[in-house]
């Protein structure tokens, strides 16, 4: 049987598709965030300036943090700009207000790159087994309210990034081992926050593709696999490696100076860790010790405005590091010992959930890349749905921060109340 939809299947996802695209358009007078403003100028800052000064440039705040295929997505989007408004790509920002067909193609670009995720969705309409995937799943997806917040509202391109890790899922699921590693690799060059999955897919791989296979076959197919992933971020980084800059790319993507937190805490581990640091300080000092209270902020999330704790041990990146492999141990033992791919999206998930709790830095936005898939999972059984009910819940409450203006409360209501009604249908 073939592995595509159906057409019935197909068609409902686009016109579901074709809806949500409706509910993005009327979200384009929300507001600006800052997230708006780096894009805006990323995009300027790929049209405007050569690559060999992407990386270097600092005339801004929004410095480029992103790996090197995000920034020729960026160039892609700038190209037409110039048609709309010619001061979507001017250097500086101009500061009068951005015109109307400023903010609606940037916007669009939002909703054009989601294109990618729904073609994933067709793919992924079948599971391993080549069966009909429920259509309520793939719905679950397309109207991700979270995805709504964090994409069409606050303003990003996860939509188009997750349409690529689920792209290689598909191919995972299929048998196609080395598409999916190769989609994996192009995910990274464009996102490198989805690092926290490598280790599944690096023991997946090598246990399902190369191994068991006789020593000649498997060595073949780990070169192959190996000089896939190296021809992939050769594309990606060799006109840095040419022009000098590697370990300043590297220092812009891994700024480990920003400290723990992210300006908007994301509901994992180290939250209870600082709420325990901040109830000791407050004993103790009741008790008549003596405590420093840290001056810097732990929210900002600026370089350099790292604050260490007043009580407990200082956390380093190394040691979230460390937790987050270690939390991730039972799901690598299952993928090393018994790597079959209809586990493949409940692993990936599990080990972006891992990197969620204990992570360094770690963006509440982050939840989207444990959401997403386990929605395509989430109607196989009834603890699935719980768990990705759940999970869904506290994802989305931790994004109501993103909408804080006053007009925006609706919004928080509709999307839980979107949420309900798609588990309840579920479950009746």
């Amino acid at each position: 049987m073939a592995a595509t939809s159906s057409p019935s299947t197909a068609a409902a996802a686009m016109w579901a598709f074709a809806a949500a695209a409706c509910v993005k358009l009327l979200l384009v007078p929300t507001y600006r965030s800052t997230d708006f403003d780096v894009h805006r100028y990323w995009l300027a800052l790929t049209h405007a300036l050569p690559a060999r000064q992407w990386y270097t440039d600092a005339s801004s705040e929004w410095t480029l943090d992103y790996p090197p295929f995000f920034a020729y997505f960026s160039r892609l989007l700038s190209l037409p700009a110039p048609f709309v408004d010619a001061s979507l790509v001017d250097i500086p920002v101009p500061a009068a207000p951005p015109s109307s067909a400023y903010i609606l193609y940037l916007r669009l670009t939002v909703a054009f790159s989601d294109l990618l995720l729904l073609a994933s969705i067709l793919l992924l309409a079948r599971d391993a087994r080549r069966r009909q995937r429920p259509f309520l799943a793939l719905l679950l997806v397309l109207w991700s309210p979270a995805l709504l917040i964090v994409d069409h509202i606050h303003f990003q391109y996860n939509g188009f990034l997750m349409g690529l890790l689920l792209l290689s899922l598909h191919f995972l699921e299929q048998g196609k081992d080395l598409a999916g590693g190769v989609v994996f690799a192009a995910l990274l060059c464009s996102k490198h926050l989805f690092l926290v999955a490598a280790p599944v897919y690096f023991v997946y791989l090598f246990r399902h593709y190369c191994c068991g296979r006789g020593l000649a076959r498997g060595l073949g197919r780990l070169v192959l696999m190996g000089a896939g992933v190296v021809a992939v971020f050769a594309m990606a980084f060799a006109p840095f490696v040419y022009y000098g800059q590697m370990q300043q790319l590297l220092s812009r993507l891994f700024p480990f100076g920003r400290g723990l937190f992210h300006a908007y805490w994301a509901p994992n581990f180290w939250v209870f860790y600082i709420v325990l640091d901040k109830i000791l300080a407050f004993l103790l000092r009741r008790l008549g010790f003596s405590i420093e209270i840290p001056e810097a902020s732990f929210t900002r999330g600026l370089v350099g405005d790292s604050s260490p704790f007043s009580v407990l041990p200082k956390v380093t990146p190394i040691t979230t590091f460390l937790l987050v492999i270690l939390a991730m141990t039972p799901c690598l033992v299952k993928a090393f010992a018994n790597p079959q791919s209809k586990h493949i999206i409940r692993w990936v998930a599990y080990a972006c959930s891992c990197g969620f709790m204990f992570g360094w830095h770690v963006h509440e936005k982050a939840s989207l890349h444990f959401t997403i898939p386990l929605a395509l999972i989430a109607m196989d059984s009834l603890d699935d749905v719980r768990h990705y009910f759940l999970l869904s819940i506290v994802s989305c409450y931790s994004l109501f921060p993103l909408l804080f203006e006053d007009q925006e409360y609706p919004i928080k209501v509709l999307l839980l109340l979107t949420y309900g009604a798609l588990m309840w249908a579920h479950l009746i």
